[in-house]
């Protein structure tokens, strides 16, 4: 029997971030002003370790989940991630495992990662114009290498790439058109993202948004789209095609179409706590119970009490009230 939570949704996929680190200070996740010089990030010891990764990723499978995402920060920036996801990919009962980077590291990684078992890879690019770039990473990375790290994934056999953009009004949404041309016909798939409000510290206001009509509808008035069915229940992106035939997009509508109605998305933190929604306040430590000398079914009973009574639907229910929360960051548990 499948695993449901108090609103009947199953336990399908699990998000794991390995690292709260990350060599970009994008504006709309890890803003300078914030995560500076000074910022306290996670000592090694409090970070789970390959081994304690692996054993969590077992259990989860063990209870029903069928898809592991490598997130972080940036997952690349952690030592020797090939190793981790050799382990993972040997797991009975997975189905897909996969990745999201932001592609800077990733030229040098690529063939590594494939040949320990990676399935798939998603990279983040906001926008193909470099200077748009460049100020939205605000460390000075150029679109140059990420394409290339694009490329290298690609040549690896890690395609087609899922390419992530999130789209902010008066930062980059003048250059949406732009990207979704350099990458038609190509192969990969652009996916729009709209301005979420998670965590506390990027300055999230909601005339920041670009709806995901609007994103489509400048994208047909150029290149025309008609929409087609998803891949799967619960696919967070809707879909559309190039009515020439040449690819397709998708856009990530959380904030104006919401789809928490078919999450079945679990997120653990790099110092194993366990969050129940990209929006949540409050996680839960699994970290604890892996060191504490508990038995597998032991833990796998923790975590089914957790999800048996997740009632979250945060981006059906946002007002002004639930945007002031405090909720955990984008960089620490992923998107």
């Amino acid at each position: 029997m499948p695993l449901l939570d108090a609103l009947r949704r199953p336990l399908r996929d699990l998000r794991i971030s390995v690292t709260d680190r990350c060599n970009f200070r994008c504006v709309y996740c890890m803003p300078k002003e914030v995560f500076g010089p000074d910022y306290q990030f996670l000592q090694r010891a409090e970070i789970l370790t390959y081994e304690e990764i692996t054993r969590l990723a077992t259990i989860f499978v063990g209870l029903g989940v069928e898809k592991i995402r490598l997130t972080g920060g940036e997952p690349l920036v952690r030592r020797d991630l090939h190793e981790l996801i050799a382990r993972l990919s040997r797991l009975d009962g997975l189905k897909d495992l996969t990745l999201t980077t932001n592609g800077s590291l990733l030229t040098a990684q690529a063939r590594g990662l494939k040949e320990a078992g990676l399935k798939r890879i998603t990279v983040s690019l906001d926008s193909i114009d470099d200077d748009v770039f460049r100020s939205m990473n605000d460390v000075g990375v150029p679109v140059a290498t990420i394409l290339a790290g694009i490329e290298a994934a690609a040549e690896a056999g890690l395609s087609p790439v899922k390419i992530n953009a999130v789209v902010k009004r008066g930062t980059n949404d003048h250059t949406i058109v732009d990207l979704a041309r350099h990458f038609k016909g190509s192969g990969h798939i652009v996916r729009y993202i709209e301005f979420m409000d998670v965590g506390a510290t990027n300055g999230w206001r909601l005339d920041h948004v670009v709806p995901a009509r609007e994103i489509i509808e400048r994208i047909n008035a150029e290149l025309p789209l008609e929409a087609i069915k998803p891949n799967y229940r619960g696919e967070v992106a809707r879909r559309w095609r190039y009515k020439d035939g040449t690819g397709e997009i998708g856009v990530i509508a959380s904030i104006t179409q919401p789809f928490c109605g078919d999450c079945s998305r679990i997120r653990v933190s790099p110092e194993g706590e366990l969050y129940t929604c990209l929006f949540g306040t409050r996680g839960f430590d699994v970290r604890s119970l892996l060191r504490g000398g508990l038995r597998d079914a032991e833990v796998a009973e923790r975590i089914s009490a957790v999800w048996r009574v997740r009632e979250d639907r945060y981006s059906e229910v946002r007002t002004e009230d639930t945007i002031g929360l405090r909720k955990v960051e984008m960089s620490h548990i992923g998107g």
